[in-house]
């Protein structure tokens, strides 16, 4: 038998019939519409946990980083050089530390695991987000692992976003941008008509990498809770109703198959 995550067993034969299954998704595809930058929202944790009969939620933590993971190699298999994460937000920082500690633990885990899976892929390695919130530990980790991987090539990429808010990155930009501005600028009038969207683009976290073409979310939620706020203003959306810690390459699949029948107008 083969045990696919905690609480669910997946006979041999199921495990053939997915196998089955995918390979038809993928020859209803064409692969030259498939999103060059996917967004995925890492949701339902801790309600895989309680459903699961778990003890606690770090199993579900290590669960959810190794299907990250899994995420990271089937995109580089599939073709898709850009993908951005969202493991933590702004918002969950106000949880009991009792339940964020174990989480740090994993995350800084995940990150010494990546700078070798990125190298695999020829891909670069950034972080996103508020991470002067965060504990001194876990900044070093990522960083390290930032310095350990190297730079992208090919335009690929993987972003994980930590201490992330979507309405933080945009007042953060603004912030910088009025700053860059208010140099040898005398009048604020003038430094006003001087704000556009393409000065306030180059000051978000992600500036340099695509907007994403397609944001996904797990656990049946139907909202964005702030991620990529800016960057998602002509992105398609996928929500998944099973938690991040049980999804599978068949539901990435299903997503990039939706995906790919699209007809984007971007606004037209």
């Amino acid at each position: 038998m083969l045990t696919r995550h905690p609480g669910t067993i997946i006979s041999p034969f199921t495990g053939l019939l997915y196998r089955i299954y995918e390979r038809r998704l993928l020859k209803q595809m064409d692969a030259s519409r498939f999103p060059r930058h996917v967004g995925v929202i890492l949701d339902g944790h801790r309600r895989y946990a309680r459903r699961s009969g778990l003890p606690n939620y770090v199993d579900s933590y290590l669960e959810g980083m190794r299907r990250f993971e899994d995420f990271v190699d089937w995109s580089a298999a599939l073709g898709i050089p850009a993908i951005t994460g969202w493991v933590l937000s702004k918002e969950n920082l106000g949880r009991p530390a009792a339940q964020l500690e174990p989480y740090y633990e994993v995350l800084a885990d995940l990150f010494r695991r990546l700078p070798q899976r990125c190298r695999r892929h020829k891909m670069g390695l950034q972080f996103i987000g508020s991470l002067d919130l965060l504990p001194a530990s876990l900044v070093t980790a990522a960083k390290s692992a930032m310095e350990e991987t190297g730079p992208a090539t090919e335009g690929r990429n993987l972003t994980i976003a930590m201490g992330y808010g979507g309405r933080q990155e945009i007042v953060d930009a603004c912030q910088s941008l009025v700053a860059e501005l208010s140099v040898g600028v005398e009048n604020p009038s003038q430094m006003a008509e001087l704000i556009d969207s393409a000065g306030l683009a180059r000051h978000m976290y992600s500036a340099g990498t695509p907007d994403p073409d397609l944001l996904i979310r797990t656990s049946g939620e139907s909202r964005l809770s702030g991620f990529l706020l800016w960057q998602s203003a002509y992105a398609e959306f996928v929500f998944v109703d099973v938690y991040w810690p049980a999804f599978r390459r068949v539901d990435y699949l299903r997503a990039l198959r939706d995906f790919s029948r699209r007809d984007r107008r971007y606004g037209q």
